[in-house]
């Protein structure tokens, strides 16, 4: 089996090769040279691909694509034409443009596209067999620290017409949890955002959403950027009290945070399961995120960010 990392534009792509190497043998494109080097360290045995056209050429079984946003809806049609299934690491749209390009490609072919926030398939979660019915309403929070944005790393990320900034970048774990609790029957009902730590961001370093699905119930989404944990909480409120799903790395992250059950999902896609993501709740999660950009005010820049270089290793 041959699994092919198109772009390594974030952390994830790295955390997926880990997971798929154990299974499958991997290529790899990606036109920055220090991430591709830190990647080539890691896995020696892979593949090196000069283009994304010569990466499809290989033929590969599946593929992770990961690429800055305002790349993914060129890259992800010429990977849709190769045939294989495809997971797009989140968010796979940032801005409206954006979301239409990417809804006009994928919807003829949802079967075989999965794009998604790892923490639907974090064992927390999907042990914790919620009933929706009697719910009143529900929140998320997300602690992720954003300060790595404030130095100058991957600045498309934080720019909010290019990757979405941390409303949607962050946001996206919160509002994946919430839909895939819900269904994708949502709007968005208000948004806002603000710098209370991190001078020199291009967006927002705290927010919070706000929806409604169609059946009543409210759902807010905490995101806070600037926290020394990190952390995901779903709490559901009944008439009888409130019940609390905590996601947290604890000492096997890629098993605690969903990553392991990702590589299942696709690997299950490759041997020709549909993705187990409806994309109708991918788009409804995309949707409500755009939304809250588009809803968001802009955040004044109140800095210039550091200078930074290097790659992560999370």
């Amino acid at each position: 089996m041959l699994i092919a990392l198109a772009g390594l534009a974030t952390s994830h792509p790295y955390a997926d090769a880990r997971g798929l190497g154990r299974h499958a043998d991997l290529a790899v494109w990606e036109p920055d040279p220090e991430r591709l080097r830190v990647f080539t360290d890691e896995h020696p045995r892979a593949t090196v691909a000069d283009s994304l056209a010569d990466l499809l050429a290989t033929r590969p079984d599946g593929v992770v694509l990961t690429v800055p946003g305002p790349q993914v809806p060129d890259a992800l049609a010429a990977v849709l034409d190769t045939g294989a299934p495809v997971f797009v690491n989140k968010p796979a749209a940032a801005t409206r443009a954006q979301l239409d390009a990417v809804d006009r490609l994928v919807t003829p072919v949802a079967d075989r596209v999965m794009s998604t926030s790892v923490l639907r398939f974090a064992p927390a979660f999907t042990a914790s067999g919620v009933d929706p019915a009697g719910i009143l309403a529900v929140r998320a929070t997300v602690r992720h620290d954003v300060g790595l944005w404030a130095t100058g790393y991957n600045p498309w990320q934080d720019t909010p017409d290019e990757g979405g900034g941390t409303l949607i970048t962050m946001g996206v774990h919160g509002v994946e949890l919430l839909v895939a609790l819900l269904g994708p029957d949502v709007r968005l009902v208000g948004a806002a955002g603000s710098i209370r730590a991190y001078e020199g961001l291009r967006s927002e370093d705290t927010g919070v959403l706000a929806m409604r699905w169609a059946n009543g119930v409210p759902g807010t989404v905490e995101v806070l950027g600037v926290s020394d944990t990190e952390s995901y909480e779903v709490v559901v409120h009944r008439r009888d009290g409130s019940e609390s799903i905590l996601i947290e790395g604890g000492a096997a992250p890629a098993r605690d945070l969903g990553y392991e059950g990702v590589i299942e999902a696709f690997l299950a896609m490759i041997k020709g399961a549909p993705s187990p993501v409806p994309w109708s709740q991918t788009r409804a999660i995309l949707d409500v995120l755009v939304s809250a950009r588009e809803a968001s005010p802009p955040v004044p820049r109140t800095g210039t960010p550091t200078s930074w270089t290097g790659i992560p290793t999370f």
